[in-house]
């Protein structure tokens, strides 16, 4: 629950830069799992639920504004 606070703190600009970086992150993961060299496959599902946590936060703004 903490995560997801810190996620709506954050500005529209700060959730691209985060979403783009971890989706960067979640690349490099998988190609380290491909090539052996991963040591903590579990990293792999925290990364996709923080990438789920922000999109989650950008729809909900999205939406919020749409609706008025």
């Amino acid at each position: 629950m903490g995560k997801a606070r810190n996620i709506h703190e954050l500005t529209d600009a700060e959730l691209d830069e985060k979403y783009a970086s971890m989706k960067n992150e979640l690349f490099n993961l998988r190609f380290q799992q491909t090539t052996g060299q991963l040591k903590n496959p579990l990293m792999i599902r925290t990364v996709k639920k923080d990438i789920a946590r922000v999109l989650t936060v950008m729809n909900e703004r999205k939406n919020k504004g749409g609706n008025k």
